[in-house]
């Protein structure tokens, strides 16, 4: 392992190539209500589109559609306007900067990641009751318990080193670390690799109150590692990189930006110059007004990926869909998505800093990157399936169902990861794999391969 470490959480933000863009992220389960019944959140075909050129003030919110999302949103402190509004300023500088108009994919990294200032990097509670969404790693242990399980079974294929990618409060980390240690298969490293220098932060709290003896065992990374061996793991890390909003008229396609209306930060659309997001539009073969979303940052991650996995696994978890269905007909306002405070909502421009800002996974165009850069496609399959085949059941069983202040939460928390209706059918997993032959057995079952 070439890649810098380090035993302690590291005090300042990280970066990593911009071959492999930012993934940091455990994003969100995004289980949040809609704010009042906004239209920009339909279930189906995601927000509907935003019309071009629109103005949205996000410290100050003047328009109607604005002013309904914040009347129906818990309001922000004094404090919290203000964090918007110095990455409002940051913004308006980096469009100057790009001869007026930046790209959404821009806007979006921008809005998450800006050093101190983005959404992940600026330092407010995102998970959990007191944050804007809940991940599966907060709702219970069994999760990552289950994942634990199958990452021991892998062990026997790989070297016994696991790296994760955006690891959020550290919950996964430890209930994958205390459930290995109960199975005797502990990893010789734990790598987490984060963007937010606060995130790891937090890493590095919960390691130290609940599993303070493992820690001995986790090292942070300040780069991805050239010629790792053992396993990636990525939970809800694709959903949170910048994407390209793009949109069709019926006769040619164009990009979605941002520009600055005197202080404003507004929506302008732009034809889009040849070259690779235009290839991937023409792909689409689309022909009648569609409004979608393209993640070259995506393609990118897995590109880098392939290329830096030297022997071992890669296993992803997130909410998306295969090419057919993330482009059905019925989806043509495309899967943009922001959450704040446990509500949801499709307008991007509203308080940058303060709402995570997400898009739907294709995992057709991620599979055909990691083909492409010499990965083997393991397996493609629901939360539910994986979960289930992995043994989620057999360790709630392990519980009495007399101790309700016990069992019940755990109960309902299995129920949530494993209806349709919640994450069970919405969130996928999918893995790949290069030297390494072993069938999974989370995917002993379900397996939608054929899907991508």
């Amino acid at each position: 392992m070439a890649a810098p470490t380090r035993f302690a959480p590291p005090v300042t933000k990280t970066t990593l190539p911009c071959t492999l863009f930012s993934p940091t992220l455990d994003a969100k389960p995004r289980l949040a209500m809609p704010a009042n019944n906004c239209n920009h959140c339909s279930t189906l075909a995601g927000p509907r589109r935003t019309p071009a050129n629109r103005l949205i003030d996000a410290s100050h919110p003047t328009t109607p559609h604005a002013q309904k999302i914040m009347s129906a949103l818990p309001t922000p402190s004094e404090a919290a306007l203000l964090h918007s509004q110095r990455l409002v300023d940051h913004i308006r500088q980096r469009i100057t900067h790009q001869q007026g108009w930046l790209s959404f994919a821009d806007y979006m990294e921008a809005a998450l990641y800006a050093p101190g200032l983005g959404y992940y990097s600026g330092g407010s509670a995102k998970f959990g009751g007191t944050g804007d969404f809940t991940t599966a790693p907060e709702m219970t242990p069994l999760f990552g318990r289950t994942l634990a399980r199958q990452l021991a079974q892998a062990f026997g294929h790989t070297s016994p080193n696991i790296l994760e990618f955006g690891a959020g409060s550290g919950k996964l980390a430890r209930d994958i670390l205390l459930e290995l240690e109960q199975l005797g298969q502990l990893p010789e490293r734990y790598y987490i690799l984060d963007l937010s220098a606060e995130l790891c932060e937090r890493q590095w709290q919960t390691l130290q109150r609940d599993a303070r003896h493992l820690l001995t065992h986790v090292e942070w990374l300040d780069a991805t590692p050239n010629g790792f061996t053992g396993i990636v793991l990525g939970n809800e890390v694709l959903d949170a990189m910048p994407a390209h909003l793009v949109q069709f008229d019926g006769q040619r396609w164009s990009e979605r930006g941002v520009v600055d209306r005197d202080g404003t930060l507004a929506l302008e659309d732009h034809p889009i110059e040849p070259g690779m997001l235009l290839e991937r539009c023409m792909e689409l073969n689309i022909h009648t007004p569609y409004t979608t979303e393209i993640s070259l940052a995506n393609r990118g991650f897995m590109a880098t990926l392939a290329t830096q996995l030297q022997q071992g696994l890669i296993l992803l978890i997130d909410y998306g869909f295969g090419k057919t269905e993330y482009y059905h007909p019925q989806r043509n306002q495309g899967t943009l998505m922001c959450h704040y405070r446990h509500h949801a909502h499709g307008d991007a421009l509203f308080l940058p800093g303060l709402q995570d800002i997400t898009v739907h996974v294709d995992f057709s165009a991620v599979t055909d990157a990691a083909i492409a850069g010499g990965l083997d496609l393991l397996g493609y399959t629901t939360q539910a399936s994986f979960l289930l085949n992995a043994g989620i059941t057999e360790l709630l069983q392990a519980y009495d169902p007399d101790d309700i202040h016990t069992y019940l939460p755990l109960a309902s928390a299995t129920q949530k990861l494993l209806s349709p209706a919640e994450m069970g059918e919405l969130f996928k997993v999918i893995a790949f794999s290069k030297g390494f032959d072993a069938a999974l057995q989370g995917f002993a079952t379900g397996d939608r391969s054929r899907a991508l």
